[in-house]
């Protein structure tokens, strides 16, 4: 009975466990990027971060925690949090649930929930938001209102039978 000599039997399996491999490593690719939303927003993780040295301009919407660490210009709205780290500079309207800066904001700053301003922040620019916490050595210019968002939304509306 005639036998492949055994080099063509080793490139045979050689090829094969390759094709595996990378069949496998497409498979942990496609597990780390389509992993459920659920999984980071219960442990609390990051989303997304925009790293040192990265720039970006335009709107920015998400859900979860974003941290920005590099620069950031244009508009950023969430009901959830967003991290401005040290040595971000950031030029833009916020609107979010809670923000907690530690790096430069130019802009206003609009939150349902908390803003935070850790050293060595620079903030100039409104900040509007139910609760506002201040450390020692930030640097804020610019005008505070600390009330809920959704009661300075509130119109009154009176009857047509109220003005008789």
């Amino acid at each position: 009975m005639w036998q492949p000599p055994q080099r063509e039997q080793q490139a045979d399996e050689r090829e094969s466990s390759r094709a595996e491999e990378a069949e496998d490593k497409k498979d942990m690719q496609q597990r780390d990027v389509y992993q459920p939303r659920d999984t980071h927003m219960a442990s609390g993780e990051l989303n997304a971060l925009l790293g040192r040295g990265s720039e970006f301009e335009g709107k920015l919407a998400f859900e979860g925690k974003v941290r920005i660490d590099g620069t950031f210009t244009g508009e950023i709205s969430t009901n959830d949090t967003l991290h401005i780290g040290e040595g971000a500079k950031v030029s833009a309207e916020i609107s979010c649930g809670t923000v907690i800066v530690e790096g430069e904001v130019t802009g206003n700053i609009k939150a349902t929930s908390a803003v935070e301003l850790h050293r060595p922040a620079k903030v100039r620019g409104d900040i509007t938001a139910p609760s506002l916490m201040v450390e020692k050595g930030v640097i804020f210019e610019g005008r505070s209102k600390m009330e809920s968002l959704e009661a300075s939304n509130v119109v009154t509306l009176r009857a047509a039978a109220d003005e008789d």
